[in-house]
Protein backbone atom coordinates (compact mmCIF):
# COMPACT_ATOMS: atom_id res chain seq x y z
CA UNK A 1 0.00 0.00 0.00
CA UNK A 2 3.15 2.43 0.97
CA UNK A 3 4.13 1.50 -2.95
CA UNK A 4 0.77 2.11 -4.30
CA UNK A 5 0.20 5.37 -2.63
CA UNK A 6 3.93 6.81 -3.28
CA UNK A 7 3.56 5.86 -6.99
CA UNK A 8 0.32 7.86 -7.15
CA UNK A 9 1.59 10.67 -4.82
CA UNK A 10 4.96 10.79 -7.20
CA UNK A 11 2.65 11.47 -10.23
CA UNK A 12 0.09 14.00 -8.25
CA UNK A 13 2.98 15.73 -7.56
CA UNK A 14 4.42 16.64 -11.23
CA UNK A 15 0.80 17.96 -11.84
CA UNK A 16 1.38 20.19 -8.58
CA UNK A 17 4.88 21.36 -9.81
CA UNK A 18 3.36 21.83 -13.25
CA UNK A 19 0.84 23.86 -11.51
CA UNK A 20 3.51 25.98 -9.70
CA UNK A 21 5.22 26.87 -12.56
CA UNK A 22 2.38 27.77 -14.82
CA UNK A 23 0.75 29.85 -11.71
CA UNK A 24 3.91 31.46 -10.92
CA UNK A 25 4.66 32.54 -15.10
CA UNK A 26 1.22 33.14 -15.48
CA UNK A 27 1.14 36.14 -12.34
CA UNK A 28 4.60 37.34 -14.69
CA UNK A 29 2.39 37.69 -17.53
CA UNK A 30 -0.55 39.42 -15.96
CA UNK A 31 1.13 41.38 -13.49
CA UNK A 32 4.66 41.46 -12.97
CA UNK A 33 4.94 43.03 -9.25
CA UNK A 34 7.49 41.44 -7.16
CA UNK A 35 4.45 41.29 -4.16
CA UNK A 36 2.15 39.94 -6.67
CA UNK A 37 4.57 37.47 -7.70
CA UNK A 38 5.50 36.02 -4.32
CA UNK A 39 1.83 36.29 -3.13
CA UNK A 40 1.33 33.29 -5.72
CA UNK A 41 3.22 31.29 -2.73
CA UNK A 42 1.66 33.07 -0.32
CA UNK A 43 -1.52 31.95 -1.35
CA UNK A 44 -1.29 28.32 -1.57
CA UNK A 45 1.03 27.81 1.59
CA UNK A 46 -1.40 30.23 4.08
CA UNK A 47 -4.37 27.74 3.98
CA UNK A 48 -2.16 25.50 5.75
CA UNK A 49 -1.59 27.79 8.57
CA UNK A 50 -5.66 28.29 8.67
CA UNK A 51 -7.01 24.98 8.51
CA UNK A 52 -4.02 22.67 9.63
CA UNK A 53 -5.03 22.62 13.57
CA UNK A 54 -8.52 21.46 12.36
CA UNK A 55 -7.29 19.37 9.43
CA UNK A 56 -5.49 17.04 12.13
CA UNK A 57 -8.67 16.96 14.52
CA UNK A 58 -10.29 15.55 11.70
CA UNK A 59 -8.02 13.56 10.49
CA UNK A 60 -7.62 12.22 14.15
CA UNK A 61 -11.30 11.84 14.60
CA UNK A 62 -12.51 10.54 11.31
CA UNK A 63 -12.40 7.81 8.92
CA UNK A 64 -8.78 8.46 7.35
CA UNK A 65 -9.55 6.90 3.92
CA UNK A 66 -12.40 8.47 3.37
CA UNK A 67 -10.89 12.16 4.73
CA UNK A 68 -8.26 11.73 2.33
CA UNK A 69 -10.73 10.62 -0.88
CA UNK A 70 -12.49 14.01 -0.20
CA UNK A 71 -9.54 16.35 -0.07
CA UNK A 72 -7.82 15.04 -3.25
CA UNK A 73 -11.72 15.43 -4.93
CA UNK A 74 -11.40 18.75 -3.92
CA UNK A 75 -8.30 19.76 -5.29
CA UNK A 76 -9.14 18.08 -8.50
CA UNK A 77 -12.20 19.96 -8.79
CA UNK A 78 -10.28 23.62 -7.95
CA UNK A 79 -7.60 22.27 -10.38
CA UNK A 80 -10.12 21.73 -13.04
CA UNK A 81 -11.63 25.27 -12.52
CA UNK A 82 -8.70 27.01 -13.26
CA UNK A 83 -7.69 25.25 -16.43
CA UNK A 84 -11.75 26.14 -17.33
CA UNK A 85 -11.56 30.09 -16.81
CA UNK A 86 -7.56 29.95 -18.29
CA UNK A 87 -8.68 28.34 -21.76
CA UNK A 88 -10.75 31.25 -23.01
CA UNK A 89 -8.68 33.62 -21.07
CA UNK A 90 -10.77 34.79 -18.16
CA UNK A 91 -8.44 34.62 -14.89
CA UNK A 92 -6.93 37.82 -14.23
CA UNK A 93 -4.48 38.23 -10.81
CA UNK A 94 -6.22 38.31 -8.08
CA UNK A 95 -8.81 35.34 -9.57
CA UNK A 96 -5.64 33.03 -10.09
CA UNK A 97 -4.79 34.21 -6.37
CA UNK A 98 -8.34 33.09 -5.27
CA UNK A 99 -8.24 29.60 -7.11
CA UNK A 100 -4.66 28.56 -5.81
CA UNK A 101 -5.81 29.54 -2.54
CA UNK A 102 -8.93 27.23 -2.78
CA UNK A 103 -6.08 24.62 -4.05
CA UNK A 104 -4.35 25.41 -0.99
CA UNK A 105 -6.85 24.98 0.99
CA UNK A 106 -7.22 21.34 -0.01
CA UNK A 107 -3.92 20.97 0.59
CA UNK A 108 -4.06 22.07 3.82
CA UNK A 109 -6.84 19.53 4.57
CA UNK A 110 -4.96 16.66 3.44
CA UNK A 111 -1.37 17.20 4.64
CA UNK A 112 -1.94 16.01 8.21
CA UNK A 113 -3.62 13.41 7.92
CA UNK A 114 -1.02 11.76 5.20
CA UNK A 115 2.02 12.86 7.42
CA UNK A 116 0.03 10.42 9.87
CA UNK A 117 -0.70 7.86 7.81
CA UNK A 118 2.39 7.35 6.82
CA UNK A 119 3.60 5.70 10.11
CA UNK A 120 0.67 3.15 9.52
CA UNK A 121 2.06 1.87 6.48
CA UNK A 122 5.58 1.08 7.69
CA UNK A 123 7.49 -0.36 10.78
CA UNK A 124 8.66 2.26 13.20
CA UNK A 125 12.47 1.77 11.94
CA UNK A 126 11.73 2.23 8.91
CA UNK A 127 9.99 5.79 9.25
CA UNK A 128 12.81 7.77 8.45
CA UNK A 129 13.71 6.08 5.42
CA UNK A 130 9.95 6.39 4.19
CA UNK A 131 10.20 10.14 4.82
CA UNK A 132 13.22 10.61 3.17
CA UNK A 133 11.57 8.53 0.09
CA UNK A 134 8.31 10.43 0.28
CA UNK A 135 10.56 13.53 0.26
CA UNK A 136 12.43 12.24 -2.73
CA UNK A 137 9.46 11.07 -4.81
CA UNK A 138 8.34 14.91 -4.38
CA UNK A 139 11.59 16.16 -5.42
CA UNK A 140 11.62 13.71 -8.34
CA UNK A 141 8.23 15.13 -9.42
CA UNK A 142 9.82 18.74 -8.78
CA UNK A 143 12.50 17.83 -11.72
CA UNK A 144 9.90 16.35 -13.87
CA UNK A 145 7.57 18.83 -13.64
CA UNK A 146 8.40 22.06 -13.66
CA UNK A 147 10.93 21.01 -17.27
CA UNK A 148 7.40 19.66 -18.63
CA UNK A 149 5.39 22.76 -17.59
CA UNK A 150 8.27 24.66 -18.78
CA UNK A 151 8.16 23.23 -22.24
CA UNK A 152 4.00 23.58 -22.11
CA UNK A 153 4.07 27.03 -20.92
CA UNK A 154 6.22 27.96 -23.74
CA UNK A 155 4.01 26.31 -26.63
CA UNK A 156 0.58 26.46 -25.24
CA UNK A 157 0.14 28.45 -22.21
CA UNK A 158 -0.53 27.74 -18.50
CA UNK A 159 -3.95 26.52 -19.08
CA UNK A 160 -2.78 23.27 -20.14
CA UNK A 161 -0.55 22.99 -17.07
CA UNK A 162 -3.30 23.22 -15.24
CA UNK A 163 -5.97 20.83 -16.65
CA UNK A 164 -3.49 17.83 -16.36
CA UNK A 165 -2.52 18.68 -12.95
CA UNK A 166 -6.66 18.53 -12.39
CA UNK A 167 -6.12 14.62 -14.52
CA UNK A 168 -3.22 13.96 -11.80
CA UNK A 169 -5.48 13.59 -8.41
CA UNK A 170 -7.15 10.62 -10.55
CA UNK A 171 -5.00 8.05 -9.58
CA UNK A 172 -4.57 9.00 -5.97
CA UNK A 173 -7.83 9.29 -5.30
CA UNK A 174 -8.38 5.37 -6.80
CA UNK A 175 -5.25 3.82 -4.73
CA UNK A 176 -7.33 5.15 -1.86
CA UNK A 177 -10.58 4.06 -2.91
CA UNK A 178 -8.65 0.33 -3.23
CA UNK A 179 -7.25 0.46 0.28
CA UNK A 180 -9.00 -1.97 2.51
CA UNK A 181 -7.56 -0.56 6.27
CA UNK A 182 -7.26 -2.35 8.51
CA UNK A 183 -9.57 -2.56 11.61
CA UNK A 184 -8.41 0.89 13.86
CA UNK A 185 -8.89 0.06 17.72
CA UNK A 186 -11.77 1.86 19.01
CA UNK A 187 -11.46 4.04 22.17
CA UNK A 188 -14.36 3.39 25.09
CA UNK A 189 -15.22 7.14 24.45
CA UNK A 190 -14.69 8.91 21.05
CA UNK A 191 -13.47 12.00 21.14
CA UNK A 192 -15.60 15.17 19.74
CA UNK A 193 -14.45 17.46 17.30
CA UNK A 194 -14.33 20.88 19.58
CA UNK A 195 -12.76 17.85 22.15
CA UNK A 196 -10.21 16.88 19.76
CA UNK A 197 -9.24 20.68 18.96
CA UNK A 198 -8.37 21.32 22.28
CA UNK A 199 -6.60 18.31 23.12
CA UNK A 200 -4.03 18.85 20.14
CA UNK A 201 -3.53 22.81 21.42
CA UNK A 202 -2.98 21.37 25.07
CA UNK A 203 -0.46 18.55 24.07
CA UNK A 204 1.42 20.86 22.09
CA UNK A 205 1.72 23.35 24.66
CA UNK A 206 3.33 20.69 27.29
CA UNK A 207 5.46 18.49 24.74
CA UNK A 208 9.09 20.74 24.45
CA UNK A 209 10.72 18.26 22.36
CA UNK A 210 7.82 19.09 19.52
CA UNK A 211 8.39 22.83 20.26
CA UNK A 212 11.76 23.05 19.64
CA UNK A 213 11.31 21.29 16.14
CA UNK A 214 8.79 23.90 15.64
CA UNK A 215 11.18 27.03 16.85
CA UNK A 216 13.86 25.63 14.48
CA UNK A 217 11.34 25.07 11.39
CA UNK A 218 10.29 28.55 11.63
CA UNK A 219 13.61 30.02 11.96
CA UNK A 220 14.81 28.20 8.96
CA UNK A 221 11.69 28.69 6.72
CA UNK A 222 11.38 32.31 7.27
CA UNK A 223 14.67 32.99 6.10
CA UNK A 224 15.15 30.17 2.77
CA UNK A 225 11.11 30.81 1.76
CA UNK A 226 12.55 33.92 -0.54
CA UNK A 227 14.29 31.61 -2.99
CA UNK A 228 10.80 30.17 -3.50
CA UNK A 229 9.23 33.64 -3.57
CA UNK A 230 11.38 35.13 -5.86
CA UNK A 231 12.41 32.59 -8.38
CA UNK A 232 10.11 33.30 -11.00
CA UNK A 233 11.53 37.03 -11.26
CA UNK A 234 14.76 35.52 -10.81
CA UNK A 235 14.18 33.13 -13.85
CA UNK A 236 12.71 36.32 -16.21
CA UNK A 237 16.00 38.64 -15.51
CA UNK A 238 18.54 35.73 -16.60
CA UNK A 239 16.48 36.02 -20.19
CA UNK A 240 15.50 32.50 -20.69
CA UNK A 241 11.50 32.93 -19.79
CA UNK A 242 9.15 30.32 -18.77
CA UNK A 243 11.66 27.21 -19.87
CA UNK A 244 14.36 28.83 -17.61
CA UNK A 245 11.98 28.68 -15.05
CA UNK A 246 10.92 25.42 -15.26
CA UNK A 247 14.67 24.20 -15.80
CA UNK A 248 15.94 25.87 -12.05
CA UNK A 249 12.68 24.09 -10.13
CA UNK A 250 13.63 20.90 -12.20
CA UNK A 251 17.40 21.20 -10.91
CA UNK A 252 15.84 21.21 -7.27
CA UNK A 253 14.33 18.19 -7.71
CA UNK A 254 17.35 16.92 -9.58
CA UNK A 255 19.71 18.04 -6.16
CA UNK A 256 16.75 16.66 -4.21
CA UNK A 257 16.66 13.26 -5.05
CA UNK A 258 20.84 13.11 -5.38
CA UNK A 259 20.32 14.39 -1.64
CA UNK A 260 17.78 11.49 -0.53
CA UNK A 261 20.19 9.02 -1.88
CA UNK A 262 22.80 9.89 0.50
CA UNK A 263 20.64 11.09 3.46
CA UNK A 264 20.76 7.67 5.06
CA UNK A 265 24.48 7.75 5.19
CA UNK A 266 24.73 11.50 6.42
CA UNK A 267 22.23 10.10 9.18
CA UNK A 268 25.03 7.59 10.36
CA UNK A 269 27.75 10.34 10.47
CA UNK A 270 25.88 13.05 11.72
CA UNK A 271 23.61 13.93 14.42
CA UNK A 272 20.15 15.33 13.48
CA UNK A 273 21.49 18.86 14.88
CA UNK A 274 24.74 18.97 12.97
CA UNK A 275 22.91 18.05 10.07
CA UNK A 276 20.40 20.92 9.89
CA UNK A 277 23.45 22.89 10.45
CA UNK A 278 24.81 21.98 7.08
CA UNK A 279 21.67 21.95 5.48
CA UNK A 280 20.71 25.91 6.68
CA UNK A 281 24.59 26.75 5.64
CA UNK A 282 24.12 25.02 2.08
CA UNK A 283 20.81 26.63 1.37
CA UNK A 284 22.41 30.06 2.19
CA UNK A 285 25.11 29.75 0.28
CA UNK A 286 22.39 28.43 -2.68
CA UNK A 287 20.84 32.16 -2.26
CA UNK A 288 23.64 34.14 -2.45
CA UNK A 289 24.86 32.46 -5.89
CA UNK A 290 21.14 32.91 -7.14
CA UNK A 291 21.56 36.59 -6.07
CA UNK A 292 24.83 36.76 -7.64
CA UNK A 293 24.22 35.04 -10.88
CA UNK A 294 22.70 36.08 -13.72
CA UNK A 295 23.67 32.76 -16.08
CA UNK A 296 22.34 29.40 -15.89
CA UNK A 297 25.52 28.89 -15.65
CA UNK A 298 25.74 29.78 -12.42
CA UNK A 299 22.02 29.21 -11.38
CA UNK A 300 21.84 25.97 -12.77
CA UNK A 301 24.52 24.22 -9.97
CA UNK A 302 23.18 27.09 -7.20
CA UNK A 303 19.77 25.50 -7.68
CA UNK A 304 20.98 21.96 -7.18
CA UNK A 305 22.75 22.16 -4.04
CA UNK A 306 19.33 24.18 -2.68
CA UNK A 307 17.73 20.75 -3.84
CA UNK A 308 20.31 18.51 -1.64
CA UNK A 309 20.00 20.97 0.94
CA UNK A 310 16.31 21.77 1.01
CA UNK A 311 15.36 17.69 1.23
CA UNK A 312 18.04 17.48 4.18
CA UNK A 313 16.37 20.09 5.95
CA UNK A 314 13.06 19.09 5.34
CA UNK A 315 13.50 15.46 6.17
CA UNK A 316 14.98 16.11 9.08
CA UNK A 317 12.25 18.29 10.83
CA UNK A 318 9.84 15.93 9.84
CA UNK A 319 11.31 12.68 10.97
CA UNK A 320 11.82 14.59 14.04
CA UNK A 321 8.53 15.85 14.18
CA UNK A 322 6.54 12.41 14.01
CA UNK A 323 8.75 10.70 15.98
CA UNK A 324 8.20 13.00 19.01
CA UNK A 325 5.13 12.85 19.07
CA UNK A 326 2.06 9.47 20.00
CA UNK A 327 -0.16 7.88 17.86
CA UNK A 328 -2.93 9.27 19.20
CA UNK A 329 -2.45 13.14 18.46
CA UNK A 330 -0.31 12.70 15.84
CA UNK A 331 -2.19 14.00 12.91
CA UNK A 332 -3.41 16.64 15.25
CA UNK A 333 0.25 17.62 16.81
CA UNK A 334 1.46 17.26 13.21
CA UNK A 335 -0.77 19.86 12.09
CA UNK A 336 0.60 22.40 14.26
CA UNK A 337 3.98 21.97 13.12
CA UNK A 338 2.42 22.40 9.47
CA UNK A 339 1.10 25.65 10.92
CA UNK A 340 4.38 26.87 11.73
CA UNK A 341 6.27 25.63 8.19
CA UNK A 342 3.56 27.49 6.35
CA UNK A 343 3.33 30.83 8.50
CA UNK A 344 7.11 30.73 8.64
CA UNK A 345 6.90 30.38 4.31
CA UNK A 346 3.61 33.03 4.09
CA UNK A 347 5.41 35.71 6.24
CA UNK A 348 8.93 35.28 4.82
CA UNK A 349 7.26 35.38 0.75
CA UNK A 350 5.63 38.32 1.64
CA UNK A 351 8.79 40.01 3.57
CA UNK A 352 10.94 39.34 0.68
CA UNK A 353 8.71 40.56 -1.93
CA UNK A 354 7.97 43.41 -0.06
CA UNK A 355 12.10 43.62 0.50
CA UNK A 356 12.56 42.69 -3.35
CA UNK A 357 10.07 45.44 -4.27
CA UNK A 358 12.22 48.24 -2.16
CA UNK A 359 15.66 46.45 -2.76
CA UNK A 360 15.54 44.46 -5.92
CA UNK A 361 15.82 40.83 -5.54
CA UNK A 362 20.12 40.10 -5.28
CA UNK A 363 19.61 42.19 -1.87
CA UNK A 364 16.52 40.27 -0.87
CA UNK A 365 18.16 37.08 -1.08
CA UNK A 366 21.14 38.44 0.51
CA UNK A 367 19.78 39.25 3.33
CA UNK A 368 17.43 36.24 3.78
CA UNK A 369 20.55 33.81 3.85
CA UNK A 370 21.99 35.88 6.32
CA UNK A 371 19.16 36.11 8.79
CA UNK A 372 18.84 31.74 7.97
CA UNK A 373 22.46 30.90 9.21
CA UNK A 374 22.50 33.84 12.24
CA UNK A 375 19.13 32.22 12.90
CA UNK A 376 20.09 29.15 13.30
CA UNK A 377 23.17 29.61 15.58
CA UNK A 378 20.85 31.87 18.12
CA UNK A 379 18.66 29.03 18.42
CA UNK A 380 21.17 26.59 18.89
CA UNK A 381 19.49 25.41 22.72
CA UNK A 382 16.64 23.92 20.57
CA UNK A 383 18.11 20.49 20.01
CA UNK A 384 15.96 17.94 17.90
CA UNK A 385 17.23 14.74 19.50
CA UNK A 386 18.03 11.75 18.47
CA UNK A 387 16.65 8.59 16.98
CA UNK A 388 16.19 5.74 20.27
CA UNK A 389 16.69 2.45 19.90
CA UNK A 390 13.61 1.48 21.66
CA UNK A 391 10.34 3.48 20.76
CA UNK A 392 9.67 6.37 23.73
CA UNK A 393 6.08 7.01 21.96
CA UNK A 394 4.90 3.36 21.94
CA UNK A 395 1.51 3.54 23.61
CA UNK A 396 1.41 2.19 27.11
CA UNK A 397 -2.65 1.56 27.82
CA UNK A 398 -3.21 2.02 32.03
CA UNK A 399 -5.55 -0.11 33.39
CA UNK A 400 -9.31 1.51 32.84
CA UNK A 401 -9.84 3.20 36.52
CA UNK A 402 -12.56 0.70 38.71
CA UNK A 403 -15.95 2.51 39.58
CA UNK A 404 -18.80 1.45 41.23
CA UNK A 405 -21.61 1.29 38.74
CA UNK A 406 -21.57 2.68 35.53
CA UNK A 407 -20.43 6.89 35.03
CA UNK A 408 -22.24 9.50 32.50
CA UNK A 409 -18.54 10.25 29.87
CA UNK A 410 -19.94 13.89 30.15
CA UNK A 411 -20.16 13.95 33.91
CA UNK A 412 -17.09 15.94 36.17
CA UNK A 413 -14.92 17.40 36.58
CA UNK A 414 -12.71 14.45 38.16
CA UNK A 415 -10.08 14.73 40.76
CA UNK A 416 -7.62 12.03 40.92
CA UNK A 417 -5.28 11.96 43.65
CA UNK A 418 -2.12 9.65 44.49
CA UNK A 419 -1.22 8.92 47.09
CA UNK A 420 2.68 8.08 47.91
CA UNK A 421 4.87 7.54 51.28
CA UNK A 422 8.37 8.68 50.81
CA UNK A 423 11.30 7.59 53.28
CA UNK A 424 12.55 10.83 55.02
CA UNK A 425 15.99 11.13 53.39
CA UNK A 426 14.34 10.68 49.66
CA UNK A 427 12.18 13.34 49.62
CA UNK A 428 14.34 15.78 47.48
CA UNK A 429 14.85 12.98 45.16
CA UNK A 430 11.19 12.14 45.07
CA UNK A 431 10.31 15.80 44.31
CA UNK A 432 12.86 16.01 41.43
CA UNK A 433 11.57 13.16 40.14
CA UNK A 434 8.45 14.04 40.27
CA UNK A 435 8.18 17.10 38.60
CA UNK A 436 7.75 15.50 35.10
CA UNK A 437 4.40 14.51 36.05
CA UNK A 438 3.00 17.54 35.53
CA UNK A 439 3.50 18.07 31.92
CA UNK A 440 2.43 14.29 31.45
CA UNK A 441 -0.95 14.98 32.56
CA UNK A 442 -1.62 18.42 31.26
CA UNK A 443 -0.38 16.96 28.11
CA UNK A 444 -2.75 13.97 28.07
CA UNK A 445 -5.94 15.89 29.64
CA UNK A 446 -5.75 17.48 32.62
CA UNK A 447 -6.55 21.03 33.48
CA UNK A 448 -4.91 21.47 36.74
CA UNK A 449 -1.90 19.43 38.66
CA UNK A 450 0.06 19.60 42.14
CA UNK A 451 1.84 17.76 44.53
CA UNK A 452 0.90 18.45 48.45
CA UNK A 453 2.50 17.04 51.44
CA UNK A 454 0.39 16.09 54.52
CA UNK A 455 0.71 18.69 57.30
CA UNK A 456 -0.23 15.53 59.91
CA UNK A 457 2.09 12.78 58.52
CA UNK A 458 5.19 13.86 57.08
CA UNK A 459 6.85 12.00 54.18
CA UNK A 460 2.86 11.49 52.84
CA UNK A 461 2.52 13.19 49.56
CA UNK A 462 -0.70 13.53 47.51
CA UNK A 463 -0.19 13.99 44.15
CA UNK A 464 -3.42 15.66 42.73
CA UNK A 465 -5.11 16.70 38.85
CA UNK A 466 -8.59 17.70 37.48
CA UNK A 467 -10.01 16.42 34.20
CA UNK A 468 -12.81 18.08 32.88
CA UNK A 469 -14.77 14.84 32.25
CA UNK A 470 -14.88 11.21 32.73
CA UNK A 471 -14.50 10.21 29.30
CA UNK A 472 -11.50 12.35 29.22
CA UNK A 473 -9.92 10.70 32.16
CA UNK A 474 -10.50 7.44 30.61
CA UNK A 475 -8.82 8.67 27.57
CA UNK A 476 -5.74 9.59 29.70
CA UNK A 477 -5.51 5.68 30.66
CA UNK A 478 -5.82 5.29 26.90
CA UNK A 479 -2.76 7.58 26.09
CA UNK A 480 0.07 6.84 27.71
CA UNK A 481 3.42 6.09 26.62
CA UNK A 482 6.58 4.14 27.33
CA UNK A 483 8.15 7.12 28.17
CA UNK A 484 6.08 8.16 30.68
CA UNK A 485 5.62 4.93 32.58
CA UNK A 486 9.34 5.13 32.60
CA UNK A 487 8.48 8.50 34.63
CA UNK A 488 6.15 6.80 36.31
CA UNK A 489 8.12 4.12 37.30
CA UNK A 490 10.93 6.11 38.30
CA UNK A 491 8.33 8.28 41.09
CA UNK A 492 7.04 4.82 42.32
CA UNK A 493 10.42 3.38 43.03
CA UNK A 494 10.80 6.09 46.51
CA UNK A 495 7.46 4.91 47.87
CA UNK A 496 7.41 2.56 50.97
CA UNK A 497 5.64 0.18 52.20
CA UNK A 498 3.82 -2.83 51.22
CA UNK A 499 0.78 -1.50 49.01
CA UNK A 500 1.24 0.14 45.91
CA UNK A 501 0.25 3.64 45.83
CA UNK A 502 -3.24 4.49 46.74
CA UNK A 503 -5.30 6.22 43.86
CA UNK A 504 -8.47 7.71 44.39
CA UNK A 505 -10.81 8.75 41.77
CA UNK A 506 -13.38 11.48 43.09
CA UNK A 507 -15.96 12.61 40.73
CA UNK A 508 -18.26 16.11 40.87
CA UNK A 509 -22.30 15.19 41.52
CA UNK A 510 -24.30 14.72 38.98
CA UNK A 511 -27.67 16.42 38.28
CA UNK A 512 -29.61 13.32 39.60
CA UNK A 513 -27.26 12.65 42.94
CA UNK A 514 -28.67 13.37 45.95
Amino acid sequence: MFRALWIATVVSSVGSWMHEVGAGWLMVMLNPSPVMVSLVQAAMILPIFLLALPAGALADTVDRRRYLIAAQSWMLGCAALLAFTTFPGWTQDWTLLALTFALGCGNAMLMPAWSATVPQLVPREELPAAVALNSMGINLARAVGPALAGVIVAAAGPAPVFLLNAVSFTGVIYVLVRWRRAPQPRTMYAERFVGALRAGVRYVREAPPLQAVMVRTGVLFLFCSGIWALLPLVARDSGGGAGAYGTLLACVGVGAVGGALVLPRLRRRLSRDELLCAATVCCAVAMVAVALGRSLSILVPAMLLLGVSWISALSTLHVSAQTSVPAWVRARALSVYLMGFSAAMTVGSILWGATAERWGVPAALIIAAAGAVIGFFATRRFSLGEQQATDPMAPVAWPVPETHGEIEPDRGPVLVTVEYRVAPGNTASFLEEAQPLRSIRRRDGAFAWGLFEDAARPGCFVESFLVESWAEHVRQHERGTAADRDVSERVRKYHIGPEPPQVRHLIAPGPTDG
